[in-house]
């Protein structure tokens, strides 16, 4: 009996040894697949540019950290008049400025593109009104529109409302459309207010009740007081 049992140990010592060498070299073979993957890995890989760094080393690239260079500012046709669209990079402020002003004008925001006279608008905004006025302490109608024709157009309107009315090319309310500017008799001369056509019948202008605003054609005080439209353009006032 203590032979049958000692015969037992034995085999049961020689399947643990066997098990144990076995998951040894399971382990190395392993390994080495591991290594040799690596190494298959190693090969594969691309540097950019091809360069190598060293502690210390200022390493330049090709690609720039800021990605892909900016479109450059289009230019666009208003009113006849070529001009400026939004600036690449001025994205976030120009969506700002449509939304705004869309709700103020009862338009769309597709219909407000012309970002630099919404630019325009903003800067301008709420400037009181004096005669005289040129500044943004204070501006009379005629100087405002000499402002938005100038830095919105690029062109040049003599100073008063009715020098304004005079160089210009006549148009009716039906052909209205953003630029042209429209008239008004408020005082004892022909002509005596001038403001700047958006749309929807809104024009922007120095009113001398409230500064740089909107008013609507369609107001009693607007409808009776408007004396005709013009569109002023480079042939319109002489220039080249």
């Amino acid at each position: 009996m203590n032979k049958k049992l000692l015969s037992y140990c034995i085999l049961c010592a020689l399947l643990l040894s066997s098990c144990s060498q076995i998951k040894s070299l399971t382990s190395r073979d392993s390994s080495a697949s591991v290594s040799s993957s690596r190494k298959e890995k190693s090969k594969n890989v691309q540097f950019l540019d091809g360069i190598s760094v060293t502690p210390g080393q200022e390493v330049t690239s090709k690609y720039s950290a800021m990605g892909p260079n900016l479109p450059k500012e289009k230019k666009v046709k208003s009113g006849g008049v070529e001009q400026p669209d939004f600036l690449a990079g001025d994205i976030e402020r120009a969506n700002w400025l449509q939304l705004k002003y869309a709700i103020m004008l009862d338009a769309t925001v597709e219909k407000l593109s012309n970002i630099g006279l919404l630019k325009m608008i903003d800067e301008w905004w709420g400037t009181r009104y004096c005669m005289g006025g040129t500044s943004k302490e204070c501006i009379d109608c005629s100087a405002f529109v000499q402002v938005i024709m100038s830095g919105t157009y690029n062109v040049s309107v003599p100073r008063t409302a009715q020098e304004q009315y005079n160089s210009g090319n006549k148009i009716g309310m039906e052909e209205l459309q953003e630029g042209d500017l429209v008239f008004f008799h408020t005082s004892g001369r022909t002509i005596s207010h001038v403001g700047v056509y958006m749309l929807n019948n809104k024009f922007i202008h120095a009113s001398t009740s409230g500064g740089v605003m909107f008013n609507d054609l369609n107001d009693n005080y607007w409808r009776q007081k408007f004396r005709g439209a013009t569109r002023v353009t480079s042939s319109s006032l002489g220039t080249h």
